[in-house]
């Protein structure tokens, strides 16, 4: 299919319409910014509503709503990238870049999508300043990170991790509690039960549902964990904070 006509013709109606793209020095240094963890910037670009902002931003869809959903994909997907490099674990990068996809692939709003933006960028900018803030971590422990989070929906011990990692117990216990400043246990239930936050406060799975996707023992254990950590059960937090649309938090 010989699609050259095609292009020279949309090429010249753009060049008659001047219609010009955002300078790439502009979204990369965005990017930047968050992965910096740099938040007044990414705060105040999320103010300025950047991302609605139609001057620069390239056609993909004669549909304005598509066309939003496709710069969304294409943001999530750069941010993501930039993160890894920057040092957040690549499991949990990418899957926060499948969760806020699936969650814009609900919205039937341009202005849905745009808090949904600002919302994405303002966590990612949030958790890259925390990554920024903590110490450099040595090779077993952002290993053994890597393998906490690709495996948060089983039962995870120290002890596997170790043989995974060919590693000493008793080594990697000592090692992982001097660099993360807390036993390997309680790191990991302090993730599951961010999980479990994030699951109650996001999704319509039933705490049952929640509790044997995150491996808990049983539906009792769960409850009295998540109690322990957030000082309130988890149908008292779903009351609390469930919610269907997504609102930027103003800093």
């Amino acid at each position: 299919m010989d699609l050259s006509k095609d292009w020279y013709r949309s090429e010249f109606v753009s060049h008659e319409m001047l219609e010009g793209h955002r300078k790439m020095e502009n979204e990369l240094d965005f990017y930047t910014a968050i992965a910096d963890g740099n938040i007044e910037v990414v705060q105040a670009n999320c103010n300025e509503q950047a991302f609605m902002n139609p001057e620069g931003m390239g056609k993909l869809s004669e549909n304005p709503l598509q066309n939003i959903r496709y710069h969304f994909v294409v943001t999530m997907a750069m941010i993501t990238r930039y993160c890894v490099h920057a040092g957040l674990e690549q499991e949990k990068a990418y899957n926060l870049s499948d969760f806020y996809i699936l969650k814009m692939d609900k919205c039937r709003s341009i202005e849905e999508i745009s808090k949904l933006h600002d919302a994405m960028c303002i966590e990612l900018v949030t958790l890259m300043n925390d990554v920024r803030k903590s110490q450099i971590l040595s090779k077993p422990i952002v290993l053994c990170l890597d393998y906490i989070y690709s495996h948060m929906h089983y039962r995870i011990t120290i002890n596997e991790v170790a043989e995974y990692l060919k590693l000493s117990e008793s080594y990697l216990s000592r090692l992982f509690k001097k660099e993360m400043g807390m036993p390997f246990s309680r790191y990991v239930m302090e993730l599951k039960i961010e999980k479990a936050m994030n699951l109650l406060q996001f999704s319509d799975y039933s705490i049952s549902e929640i509790s044997y996707y995150l491996s808990f023992s049983n539906e009792s254990h769960f409850i009295q964990t998540f109690q322990k950590f957030t000082g309130e059960t988890p149908l008292k937090f779903r009351r609390k904070n469930f919610r269907t649309e997504w609102e930027l938090k103003k800093k």
